[in-house]
């Protein structure tokens, strides 16, 4: 009954027989002759082809769920069959922002491919809203973020914790008054803002100046909006951008200030033309984990990543870099 179960699901996916035809490289009138049996067989047709585009009928309705959860069983099995091969074989597919992607992932990656140079890895990177979207929908085995996903959802690992901090051109005026409370990025690589000593900035003291945020949507952007709401200011936003680096690089032009992780600080160039501020702690520190679905089976290549990835979390050096 659900021999020719691909076929069927192209269509669907594609809402068109010719275009589920280009993508199985098949012709047309074959791909339609194959569904017509499939129909035929089931005693029902799974697709109303009076509308545009087309849509599945109640029967195809059934049809389709019946034959995804085939296609679970079927992954199912095969990630448990990666398992009895001792890791000689499989997948690992992992879902990051350009953050992570670009500066915590790579020695991990190294790391495990070394030990395991036969798994396959595929890095994907996206915003967390749609890394979320990823993984409930099965495309990702892990995700790393600094977002709380729903644990009712989502199994965490914890990494590491980070510390949002205010970075501001150097050249704004509201420096001079705070010369006392200012960290440079050999402050932060030496986790100065982490003593008890050192004092935090409120962002009242910048209530004048210009900022640059992240767009809503993310952990930080959360967070800046509470240290606004904390110093009762609405804040003169310039700017909103995707990614952390590409904020920390325009604050260096002197565009306005932006918040950002000491994560980051510590993997960029260290640039004197921006100086830092610790923030309030209750809001500022976070944790970062690896995500992966509740329900989804964690093969032996999801168990052996984690295991090294947080047994190797506080390793990492930063990279001390200048311009």
């Amino acid at each position: 009954m659900f021999q020719g179960k691909e076929y069927v699901y192209e269509v669907y996916k594609t809402k068109s027989f010719s275009k589920a035809a280009a993508n199985l490289y098949i012709s047309q009138p074959s791909l339609s002759a194959t569904i017509k049996k499939i129909e035929q067989r089931i005693g029902s047709p799974i697709f109303d082809r009076s509308t545009n585009p087309i849509r599945l009928t109640e029967c195809g309705q059934k049809y389709i769920q019946y034959i995804e959860r085939i296609f679970d069983m079927e992954n199912e099995f095969q990630k448990q069959m990666n398992n009895l091969s001792e890791l000689r074989t499989g997948n690992l597919t992992i879902g990051g922002s350009n953050l992570f992607s670009s500066y915590i992932l790579p020695p991990l990656l190294t790391a495990f491919m070394k030990k395991y140079p036969l798994i396959h890895i595929n890095i994907i990177e996206a915003n967390t809203k749609l890394l979320e979207k990823k993984l409930f929908a099965g495309d990702l085995d892990l995700v790393i973020d600094n977002y709380r996903f729903p644990e009712t959802i989502y199994s965490h690992h914890h990494f590491c914790r980070e510390h949002l901090l205010l970075a501001v051109p150097a050249s704004f005026c509201s420096n001079s008054r705070l010369t006392d409370k200012q960290l440079s990025a050999e402050d932060i690589y030496n986790n100065k803002h982490l003593e008890a000593s050192t004092s935090f900035v409120s962002l009242k003291e910048f209530r004048e100046e210009p900022f640059i945020l992240l767009r809503s949507g993310n952990d930080t952007r959360e967070r800046s909006e509470l240290l606004f709401k904390e110093a009762q200011i609405v804040p003169n936003v310039i700017l909103e951008l995707d990614q952390q680096v590409t904020a920390y690089h325009v604050a260096c032009y002197g565009m306005g200030i932006t918040i950002i992780s000491d994560t980051l600080i510590k993997k960029v160039p260290a640039d004197d033309r921006v100086v830092f501020y610790k923030l309030e702690e209750a809001i500022a520190a976070r944790n970062i984990y690896f995500y992966r679905k509740s329900t989804k089976y964690v093969t032996r290549a999801m168990e052996e990543f984690l295991k090294l990835s947080c047994q190797d979390s506080n390793s990492i050096p930063p990279e001390k870099s200048t311009n």
